[in-house]
């Protein structure tokens, strides 16, 4: 089974990765369908995640993100494209100066990004069979 294995640092201290590993399990459940567990700890907390094909677990620390993910066997052929999506957004985000806006703002802009062609589709219908009309 193939393994993704990450660890970043940061500066957020325990709260502020406290509080952006929460926001990060939240979306998981909800756009991943993901089923996430949160465990407080005194200096460490751990995120435990599953879903058909994958599992894990996030540590999160004061100063470190640690990612172990285990792959089923239909997801493993994605392995590096899931873990370089995983490594290039989780970078971005700690580049960030609020980190917790930023992730919100990204969520918005996916869901928003997601809504968008289905509503171009359906205003540019309406103006294919208007033209269709006048051509007759």
């Amino acid at each position: 089974m193939p393994d993704i294995h990450i660890t970043r640092e940061h500066a957020l201290g325990l709260p502020g990765a406290r509080k952006l590993a929460f926001q990060w399990a939240e979306a998981a459940e909800k756009k991943l369908d993901m089923a996430c567990s949160y465990e407080e700890g005194r200096t460490a907390d751990v995120v435990t995640f599953t879903r058909s094909g994958v599992n894990g677990e996030l540590h999160v620390t004061k100063d470190r993100f640690e990612l172990n993910a285990r792959l089923g066997f239909l997801l493993g052929v994605f392995k590096e494209r899931i873990e370089g999506e995983i490594v290039k957004n989780l970078d971005l985000l700690l580049a960030q100066e609020d980190p917790h806006s930023a992730f919100e703002k990204g969520l918005a802009e996916r869901t928003e990004g997601k809504k968008k062609p289905a509503a171009k589709k359906a205003a540019a219908a309406p103006a294919k069979k208007v033209a269709a009309k006048k051509a007759k």
